[in-house]
């Protein structure tokens, strides 16, 4: 854009309106002429739940628009010709329809799974393979050169920019089509094999009906993506084993005879610690504070994970949330005449009271104990307004 329109870097999305009052007719006039210059993106980085930094690209809120309506417009044209196995970033789509279609697919006599995860895919996206791709829908030399231009802008950190020859960085609204876009002939070569899969953005399950037809599998994929996408599947994250043996999305399946969807192990450990890393940060903070700062998480994780059919996870991380707050209770009531004062208040007689207030243990034993249990009951906590974890689930339940 040359000098024609003032820098957009740094500024806050409440400005945008009044920015592009002033500037928009500039915007415009670059666009068209197709010598719009996207600005260098902001590099943010985030821990992986399984460890390790996810970087992003953060567009500026101008460029950002410009993407979004990019998106708006060229979404439609791409979408149908995806696969009706792809359920990552697609309008109507979500990661429950894709892992109810892998239950369908081991329910339906394909035990064995081929668990394919790129390394660093957003990370290493072949630009010319990429446009080539985008190019068999869009023709306007324009769209093409400034979608080009998003994809090799420069990554800022502290300060310096880091210029960017491959990838399509993750944090723009346009990062999840393109994406799709370039996986889409990963599908149609599945399809034409004829295999049972579910592709969520780039992690993607292919499902067989024995252990040598998913490695034979296994191999002819990997030469695929080597020599057609120049993607690497990651070694040490990608297997072909029981698909009861590996997680999807979250989630895990449970039985033989009768599949069922089940909350992965590393999932509910996540989740533990968020309600760690909350509770450590609201040291000294009331109960009901506390509670109100736990439910939005305990919704989000029991809506995400809603599809789950094997209950006893939920009841698990019901009792051990109530047995961290009676803790917290407890540790509130800094001596034992508080602590026997505060069971008396809750309905036990003083000699008990006394008595559990004097036992010397600690706040988890006592939190798990019998007159702790007594004295704030899971009736208590509901008055309170904790989430139910398990009351969700029956809900969940009933509406299915």
């Amino acid at each position: 854009m040359g000098g024609e329109v003032q820098p957009h870097v740094g500024r806050r999305l409440e400005d945008l309106k009044a920015w592009l009052q002033a500037n928009w007719a500039s915007v415009r006039k670059a666009l068209l002429a197709g010598s719009y210059l996207p600005r260098e993106v902001r590099a943010v980085d985030i821990a992986k739940p399984q460890g390790g930094v996810r970087t992003l690209g953060v567009p500026t809120v101008v460029d950002r628009l410009i993407q979004q309506a990019l998106l708006q417009v060229l979404q439609p044209e791409f979408e149908p010709g995806f696969s009706d196995s792809s359920y990552g970033f697609r309008p109507g789509r979500s990661a429950g329809q894709a892992v109810q279609a892998a239950r369908a697919h081991v329910r339906s006599g394909r035990p064995w799974v081929v668990d394919m995860d790129l390394a660093k895919f957003f990370d290493r996206v072949n630009h010319d393979l990429l446009m080539a791709r985008v190019a068999r829908q869009v023709k306007d030399p324009r769209v093409l050169k400034l979608i080009r231009r998003f994809l090799e802008v420069g990554l800022m950190r502290g300060g310096t920019v880091q210029p960017r020859t491959q990838g399509t960085p993750q944090g723009g609204p346009l990062s999840p089509l393109l994406s799709n876009i370039l996986l889409a002939d990963l599908d149609r070569e599945l399809e034409r094999r004829g295999h049972a899969f579910v592709r969520y953005a780039d992690d993607s399950n292919v499902y067989l009906a024995s252990q040598k037809a998913a490695e034979h599998a296994f191999e002819a994929i990997k030469l695929y993506l080597e020599s057609e996408l120049k993607l690497q599947i990651n070694p040490d994250k990608s297997a072909v084993a029981r698909a009861s043996e590996r997680d999807f999305l979250g989630y895990g399946l449970v039985g033989r005879q009768q599949v069922r969807l089940k909350v992965a192990a590393a999932s509910v450990q996540r989740l533990r610690q968020r309600v760690k890393d909350v509770l450590s940060r609201m040291r000294g903070v009331s109960v009901a504070a506390v509670i109100e700062a736990l439910n939005p998480l305990l919704r989000g994780w029991a809506n995400y994970f809603r599809w789950a059919e094997v209950k006893n996870v939920w009841q698990e991380l019901d009792g051990w949330l109530r047995r961290r707050l009676r803790g917290r209770l407890w540790r509130q009531c800094k001596r034992p005449l508080a602590r026997a004062r505060l069971l008396m208040r809750r309905g036990l007689p003083w000699e008990r009271a006394w008595r559990s207030a004097t036992n010397g243990r600690g706040a988890w034993w006592n939190a798990g104990a019998q007159h702790m249990n007594h004295a704030f009951p899971k009736s208590f906590f509901d008055h309170m307004g904790l989430v139910s974890l398990v009351d969700t689930y029956r809900r969940f339940q009933n509406q299915s």
